[in-house]
């Protein structure tokens, strides 16, 4: 996406600080002080990097973005109506009411442009780390020299408490292994929690924990300087084989008073007199849930999401006339639909194995359907927690995932060619 006018940034950020402050208000309950605070970190984001199409949320090569501090929903619920997608005003007028587009956290399926459900601490950064691994795993798969068909980033917004979960520890720890450079984390590090200060009691220091896991990490920096948030941002495409955690440091609540910067702003409504005095503190003059044209022009990403698929529908249109099966098989993983034979080959399974009747540990039957699924499904991935012997989760279908320098490993890699990155699978994966 063009880069957004520097003097549209205030324009922009106090837009999704006061529908924010409006439908927490209108609920009378919600967490308002998130998306507050990250509102400058969301502009230099969604209005200069995040390649997407309000028109088309489920467009294969968009880039994924995470809201891993769900809590602060209405941060992305703004930024998908501001931005263009179908996610009208009086959706947001009924936030967290029972049927309306906008629960209390993202919900996947019900919400236009929300990619994943987030609310449980740390999930979210979990199926970001995810998201990325498939990216990585379809680039190696499918991309041949010219044809870089997937090519898109991940990026995840998280707080204090993503990080405090036990589950973003092994996550994390594994995106530094798996060397998924093309996830990016922006770390909304206030200070607050909604029982007040962290310290002392939260005394990670962040930056080199994310350096031992084998991250690139930019920061700390002004969470509220767009320009330093769209600097790291570029720095952090630049990444060739880490991923890249930046750390912000915001005001939560920021723009309010009285309640900016304490745990008050974090998870209750402002009241109507601390809004009446934040807007004047912004020099918002708009009714609530009213936003100026001029807002809604600078965030409009309509335009540049149609220009942006539609060159990457030609470049698949050419893709798919030099690699027609390759580009078919693509096509059905992404429309979510199983290989041809693939009903038969599971009911023919079933009746070999009750016509057999062994009698079998359970996780050793694990494994024989695991080997008949992994088979007809190479899209199939699976783990172990360094029980593999023990709990049978391997198969003749699934090498062990390991990722080398493509430099030393792979000096024909696909992906390498065509995307001129020299981080990629092993050649154990994909398989065959």
């Amino acid at each position: 996406m063009a880069n957004v006018s520097r003097n549209d940034t205030a324009l922009m950020a106090n837009a999704i600080r006061a529908l924010a402050m409006d439908a927490v208000q209108q609920a009378n309950s919600g967490h308002p002080g998130a998306p507050m605070g990250m509102a400058e970190i969301a502009v230099a984001l969604w209005g200069r990097h995040l390649k997407h199409n309000p028109a088309d949320p489920h467009w294969a090569d968009r880039d994924r973005f995470v809201l891993s501090n769900g809590h602060g929903s209405m941060l992305l619920y703004a930024l998908l109506h501001l931005s263009g997608y179908d996610l009208a005003m009086s959706e947001l007028r009924n936030f967290r009411q029972l049927h309306s587009l906008t629960p209390g956290h993202p919900e996947v399926d019900v919400t236009p442009g929300v990619e994943t459900t987030t609310g449980p601490l740390g999930q979210g950064l979990t199926n970001a780390v995810g998201m990325a691994l498939a990216e990585k795993l379809l680039a190696h798969e499918f991309n041949r020299p010219g044809h870089a068909v997937v090519d898109h980033r991940t990026y995840v917004f998280l707080g204090d408490g993503c990080l405090m979960e036990g589950i973003s520890h092994e996550a994390c720890a594994l995106a530094g292994a798996w060397k998924l450079n093309k996830l990016v984390a922006l770390y909304d590090d206030n200070g607050i929690s909604i029982d007040g200060k962290v310290q002392p009691w939260y005394i990670d220091d962040v930056p080199k924990r994310f350096a031992a896991y084998g991250w690139n990490v930019i920061g700390p920096i002004d969470g509220h300087d767009v320009d330093a948030v769209d600097a790291a941002l570029k720095s952090a495409q630049t990444s060739a084989t880490k991923p890249t955690m930046i750390v912000c440091r915001t005001v939560i609540g920021k723009g309010s008073p009285n309640r900016g910067g304490t745990a008050k702003a974090h998870g209750e409504a402002l009241g109507a007199e601390e809004i009446k005095l934040t807007r004047e503190a912004l020099g918002w003059t708009s009714e609530p849930f009213v936003i100026p044209e001029a807002a809604y022009a600078a965030w409009d990403a309509k335009a540049a999401g149609a220009t942006a698929q539609a060159g990457w529908e030609a470049a698949f249109a050419a893709y798919k006339a030099a690699h027609p099966e390759l580009a078919a098989e693509f096509t059905r993983r992404m429309a979510g639909e199983l290989p041809a034979g693939f009903a038969k080959t599971a009911a023919d399974a079933v009746i070999a194995m009750h016509e057999k009747a062994e009698t079998v540990a359970s996780r050793k039957a694990s494994q024989i359907v695991l080997e008949i699924l992994t088979k007809a499904l190479p899209e199939m991935l699976g783990g172990s927690a360094d029980l593999t012997g023990s709990n049978l989760t391997n198969t003749s279908s699934t090498p062990a995932l390991r990722f080398d320098d493509c430099a030393s490993t792979m000096p024909a890699c696909p992906t390498a060619a065509a995307t001129s990155t020299t981080a990629c699978a092993s050649s154990a994966w994909p398989r065959s």
